[in-house]
């Protein structure tokens, strides 16, 4: 008999399984193959040593968006500011590696750090106004992301861009300030280790720090957290400090280990993709890593059986869509919930 406890494991697996199914049967009516169409979209992106790294390039940044996210939702703030920090700390970052002329070591530290930094401060933009008048940290969040992108496409058409590239890009970044390969044959970069580490950091965090404990509280109930002595306020601006760090991170790491230039004329969309990962990692920072890989998965699957099958790579938003309605859908297999509780309620008795 399955315990209560790994409920929302089972239900999240069956929401990527009912997603999936569903992908399956409109390939199966779309396709005049579709069976070695599915397998395309199943095996492809594990198939060789090059696309394996694809899956693991294209799930760094959805991990640092994911865990920037989840920290937040865990909060119970619905903020989706991660995406426009993700963009502009990646100016920022690329700044420095155009400019700044120091050894390999020490140049991207400064970048990413001043990166980190960037995103940090913005985020806490809507955290104060959260804690302090209580507005609304999803209309302010969003107004920022066209704030901060609006800014750094300026600054990327003004005062960055190589006019000699006949393209909307930057300069070239020195070299000393590109993260280096880890593994050859693919692009996989030491952004991996990075934002592993950060997901440890933010699991101990969590669940092993008082700050931690004070942040899932005000989460659960914010008005018994104040009641109970915890300065919520200050709890709210500190969850988007430390959003804003790792999200500014992901950005500068991705510029960095990605790119040789900057080249993002339009916002990449990891920020709202953070969101899809945290809800599927259930807010679990460690959860993180999986929900990101898999994403990541199905989007290099989905890739692949655009160029190899007739079924185009939109077929992707649906498996999303199904999910996040599925997820969000608190009544979705509560009956079993509900039977598990009371069969477990008579065991104890």
């Amino acid at each position: 008999m399955f315990k209560v406890k790994y409920f929302e494991v089972i239900r999240t697996a069956a929401v990527i399984l009912i997603a999936l199914a569903i992908a399956f049967i409109i390939i199966s009516l779309v396709s005049d193959q579709p069976l070695k169409t599915i397998g395309i979209f199943l095996w492809e992106p594990i198939s060789t040593k090059g696309h394996i790294g694809n899956v693991i390039e294209m799930a760094i940044p959805l991990m640092f968006t994911g865990l920037a996210v989840s920290l937040l939702f865990r909060a119970n703030m619905f903020n989706l500011g991660a995406e426009g920090i993700f963009y502009f700390s990646g100016v920022v970052a690329s700044v420095l590696a155009i400019h700044l002329s120091l050894n390999s070591w020490f140049h991207p530290v400064v970048a990413i750090a001043a990166g980190s930094i960037v995103g940090a401060l913005l985020s806490a933009i809507p955290g104060i106004l959260k804690a302090k008048w209580n507005a609304n940290e999803l209309v302010t969040s969003l107004m920022f992301n066209n704030i901060l992108f609006g800014v750094g496409l300026y600054l990327l058409n003004y005062h960055l861009r190589d006019a000699k590239a006949f393209a909307n890009v930057s300069y070239k970044f020195q070299e000393t300030a590109q993260l280096s390969k880890i593994f050859t044959g693919t692009r996989i970069h030491t952004g991996l280790i990075i934002v592993l580490v950060m997901i440890v950091l933010a699991h101990l965090f969590l669940y092993r720090t008082k700050w931690g404990y004070e942040l899932r509280m005000t989460g659960v109930n914010r008005d018994f957290a104040r009641y109970s002595g915890m300065k919520t306020a200050k709890v709210i601006i500190l969850v988007h400090l430390i959003a804003g760090f790792i999200a500014g991170m992901g950005g500068s790491v991705e510029v960095l280990g990605m790119y040789n230039r900057f080249q993002w004329a339009s916002l990449p969309g990891y920020g709202l993709d953070g969101a899809l990962v945290a809800m599927l990692a259930k807010n679990n920072p460690l959860s993180v890593i999986g929900s990101a890989l898999f994403l990541a998965y199905i989007r290099i699957g989905a890739d692949m059986m655009a160029r190899l099958s007739d079924v185009p790579s939109e077929m992707i938003s649906i498996i999303q869509a199904v999910i996040i309605l599925l997820i969000s859908a608190e009544q979705f297999l509560k009956f079993w919930k509900n039977r598990m509780l009371l069969k477990e309620a008579k065991a104890n008795a």
